[in-house]
């Protein structure tokens, strides 16, 4: 089938899986303790999808909306903020415990520590947090995006008083920009949510800021009367997210993990050429990296998440264009009785390939591996709201990408 969704199984050789570490229940613990100082703090919704989840033949079905984030319309603020605090705690000596909302929008840690530029590469969602937060917290942001970039998410990091453009480079470029501009400006830091060799203690602490999101899924879900979710499908750019959530949930369960399935967007299936290849080593996947779903659009693995995937993913997909636009069109229009999710481009994919694997023959082999089946209660995480409405547009009104 032309542009059908292909997967691989995970059958690379394991690590001594270290950086499951990065996750620990105590280092997340942290993260929720910063987020929940904001004023701006709530526990965005999990949606319970019964209608679907028996549509579709499964036990139960949770998305996790971040389109009610700190009324960012996305998950990404999460790590960016977290990462922030972790580093200005350290350039103090204080533990990040002390690093409350009060204190650092306080008269006193200003006169303690001054400013410092954060400066960080985006498809628009980690951006805006980085500037959101450096915003909120007196700080300053310089931000990047790639060719390509949507007006609407420019003007909302622009709106956060960040310095912003739009490169005619792609995304892995704009990293390497911004990184050699914050070595050369006084008090200039990188926060970026992708690692590589020489930069991996900021990633890490991105990655714990997005644990957050799994820790308060994990309560939601044990307040439903799910102890532990079966499958959880999620989606990856660089890594970052997937890394972190399959980093904590394996933490939680380790004796019994649920299964993992990592979701990438075709043009940018990294994840997906390295398991392929099954050495254990990562994959890089070059050029403009042109899809739909932006948030995915990042060629080079974070290396941090890579240890995690590599061990713990039971199966990496990767997915054309018409498999998020199918989710954002079930996840906006439900079956009677569910919950509306507004869901973007980046955020509905995992929504799209459960269906098209529980619907479809053709995917019947993925399906089996994984074991879906009416016992299965499956977590996702719909990790952006409409941050490009045009497009939203496009893909609900006009029924753009189609399915195959």
């Amino acid at each position: 089938m032309k542009d059908s969704i292909k997967w691989a199984g995970n059958r690379m050789p394991k690590s001594d899986d270290r950086q499951l570490a990065v996750m620990a229940l105590s280092n997340v613990a942290k993260a929720r303790f910063f987020h929940s100082s904001f004023p701006q703090y709530s526990i965005t919704p999990l949606a319970r999808l019964d209608g679907m989840a028996k549509y579709l033949g499964l036990a139960g079905l949770y998305v996790k909306d971040e389109s009610y984030r700190f009324g960012l319309n996305a998950f990404k603020v999460l790590g960016g903020s977290f990462a922030m605090a972790r580093y200005i705690a350290g350039e103090m000596g204080r533990d990040v415990s002390e690093m409350t909302y009060d204190y650092l929008t306080s008269e006193a840690f200003r006169r303690e520590f001054g400013q410092a530029t954060f400066f960080t590469a985006t498809d628009g969602n980690h951006g805006r947090g980085v500037a959101w937060a450096a915003n909120k917290l007196g700080q300053k942001a310089v931000v990047h995006m790639p060719k390509g970039s949507s007006q609407a998410r420019f003007d909302n990091i622009a709106r956060e008083g960040a310095a912003v453009t739009i490169e005619d480079v792609n995304y892995d470029d704009c990293v390497r920009m911004a990184a050699a501009e914050a070595a050369v400006t006084p008090h200039g830091v990188m926060v970026q949510d992708t690692a590589w060799e020489g930069y991996e203690e900021i990633p890490t602490w991105i990655m714990q800021g997005y644990g957050t999101m799994a820790n308060e899924c994990a309560d939601q879900l044990r307040q439903v009367g799910v102890n532990r979710p079966t499958h959880v499908f999620v989606q990856a750019g660089v890594g970052s997210l997937a890394g972190a959530v399959i980093g904590y949930f394996t933490n939680l369960f380790p004796s019994d993990p649920p299964k993992f399935v990592v979701m990438e967007a075709r043009a940018a299936d990294c994840l997906y050429r390295g398991a392929l290849a099954g050495d254990g080593a990562p994959r890089v996947v070059e050029g403009d990296l042109q899809t739909i779903m932006a948030g995915l659009a990042c060629g080079e693995p974070n290396t941090i998440s890579w240890d995690i995937l590599r061990n713990h993913v039971s199966a990496f997909v990767s997915c054309p264009d018409w498999v998020s636009a199918r989710g954002m069109r079930m996840l906006g229009v439900p079956v009677k009785g569910d919950p509306v999710v507004i869901s973007g481009e980046s955020g509905a994919v995992g929504m799209g390939l459960l269906a098209a694997l529980m619907e479809t023959d053709a995917y019947r082999d993925l399906r089996e591996a994984l074991e879906l089946d009416r016992f299965s209660q499956v977590l996702m995480f719909s990790t952006e709201g409409n941050t490009d409405p045009m497009k939203f547009r496009k893909v609900l009104w006009d029924g753009e990408y189609p399915t195959v």
